[in-house]
């Protein structure tokens, strides 16, 4: 039986696994949104949570607390200024898991841990930003039968 056994130890030793959650942590709070397993998304989910909570109080003390534990001050100026207001009326449940699969050295099953209230970055202008860089098509390069027929040309001529 496994009681009072909780917690995600992760085969790690505590110092490496706290370090793993600081790491997960400052990359989540940067981006919005990261791949990692299963197993490590849930362990820092609850982390998150708090962190987030400690945010939206915005005091001097929960503004220590969090760097306590999230080691960058540039991010925890962005949970501060950005992601914490953003998630104000919200009561808990600030992150969600999105299964994406499995990885393929080892097939282990893998997540997307993101903020709920995510800013989703505008795909048109990307889509647009690719093809101003591109050639149009048949033009970048000839290859196979038209580019024999322009060499033939080139020795007739």
């Amino acid at each position: 039986m496994r009681h009072r056994r909780d917690g995600f130890k992760l085969g790690r030793v505590t110092a490496h696994r706290w370090a793993l959650f600081r790491n997960l942590l400052v990359a989540l709070f940067r981006h919005e949104r990261i791949q990692t397993t299963e197993a490590k998304a849930k362990a820092v989910r609850g982390l998150a949570e708090q962190m987030i909570t400690l945010a939206k109080r915005d005091t001097l003390h929960a503004r220590r607390q969090v760097l306590a534990m999230v080691p960058d001050t540039e991010v925890v100026g962005q949970l501060f200024g950005t992601i914490a207001p953003r998630l104000g009326e919200r009561n808990g449940g600030y992150t969600r898991l999105i299964r994406a699969g499995r990885r393929a050295g080892d097939n282990a099953p893998l997540v997307l841990l993101e903020l709920v209230d995510r800013v989703e970055a505008p795909k048109d202008k990307e889509k647009k930003g690719d093809q101003k860089g591109k050639a149009p098509r048949g033009e970048a390069g000839t290859s196979g039968k038209r580019k024999k027929k322009e060499k033939a040309a080139a020795a007739s001529a």
